[in-house]
């Protein structure tokens, strides 16, 4: 591991500053996805700023009925936090489906949020990667590519977003907040990663000397029907080959009032089901929608060789975590080939 430099943050304005001084530098919060790629030689800052220590720790309720997470809440806390764990099931459970616990309990929502791909060809330097070394070739694509990206990718990279917790903001339209040397800001949570277009080794649209200070929930999709599945090759401890984050509200006549859609495992970034969206809104909350609306979603899907799998797996969880959360009466059976 390359030597670095240490500078212990103790206020906001501190962090920035120091990221400002030192530019390339990274954030220290839990350290779970940062210390293993300097480990491997993939991220070499010359300088660490620890913002472990940062007054950022909690998750309130703020006056409109939103919720405010922190940026260095640990993904444990905030998955069993009463605010998130009854009003937004979907993100609780998208917590307790990462990692391990002795991870959860280390990692951070800004550090979750931060998180790169997994992709094999990016942890081995001596592998072509143009996340890792812009303009050295897609490794992936030709290669080993299983559990790459089936929508939005490009020549340049087809590499995955790995987290579960940012699958679920998207779909629950949370925003994150960031602070950096021109002030506050803040973005939605669907738009904060980036496709990888042709500069992949720009993960999120954070700018340089920027702090992500925390993750506001929206009142409007509090206490919603929520739900978030995961399908991965064994039952605890791996990323997603698919996931689905979806809230689902109904009017009194059963027909969809309210809906958000999110995949994960299938692009660069959290896939907002847009297209899902707008074909749903209005519509009958039955199997039969749910199905044609992901249909048309996925009409976008661009298989590699050897991934087409990623499909009709994001098919069936998405209309059965839909039809699961739409009541009851309007649940219809509904079978295809493929179910």
């Amino acid at each position: 591991m390359k030597s670095f430099g240490y500078v212990r943050a103790g206020t906001v304005q501190e962090a920035v500053e120091a990221l400002a001084a030192h530019p390339g530098a990274r954030c220290l919060g839990g350290g779970t996805n940062l210390v293993d790629l300097m480990k491997l030689g993939v991220e070499r800052p010359g300088v660490l700023v620890d913002v472990s220590r940062l007054p950022l720790d909690t998750v309130e309720e703020l006056p409109d009925g939103s919720v405010r997470v922190g940026a260095t809440v640990r993904n444990s806390d905030l998955a069993a936090h009463p605010l998130v764990r009854d009003r937004y099931p979907a993100l609780s459970r998208a917590l307790l489906a990462g990692a391990s616990g002795q991870l959860r309990n280390a990692a951070t929502t800004g550090g979750n949020l931060l998180q790169r791909t997994r992709c094999p060809y990016f942890q081995d330097l001596s592998k072509p990667c143009n996340k890792r070394t812009p303009g050295s070739g897609c490794g992936a694509r030709e290669g080993t590519h299983r559990d790459h990206a089936v929508l939005g990718h490009s020549e340049h990279c087809v590499a995955t977003h790995p987290s579960d917790m940012a699958v679920a903001l998207a779909a629950l339209d949370a925003r994150v907040e960031l602070y950096g040397g021109q002030g506050a800001r803040d973005v939605p949570a669907d738009r904060f990663h980036r496709l990888p277009g042709d500069h992949p080794e720009r993960d999120t649209e954070i700018r340089p000397g920027e702090l992500i200070t925390g993750v506001v929930l929206p009142a409007a999709t509090a206490s919603l029907p929520s739900a978030y599945r995961k399908a991965r090759d064994r039952a605890s401890y791996a990323f997603a080959l698919a996931s689905v984050a979806a809230v689902l509200d109904t009017a009194d006549d059963g027909t969809v009032a309210h809906v958000g859609l999110a995949f994960g495992a299938l692009a660069h970034k959290p896939w907002r089901a847009r297209r899902a969206e707008a074909a749903l809104r209005g519509a009958p909350a039955t199997a039969d929608t749910f199905a044609h609306a992901v249909d048309l979603e996925l009409e976008a899907a661009r298989p590699l060789r050897d991934n087409g799998h990623k499909v009709p797996l994001a098919r069936n969880l998405a209309v059965d975590v839909l039809t699961r959360l739409a009541p009851p009466a309007r649940r219809t059976r509904h079978l295809t080939e493929d179910s």
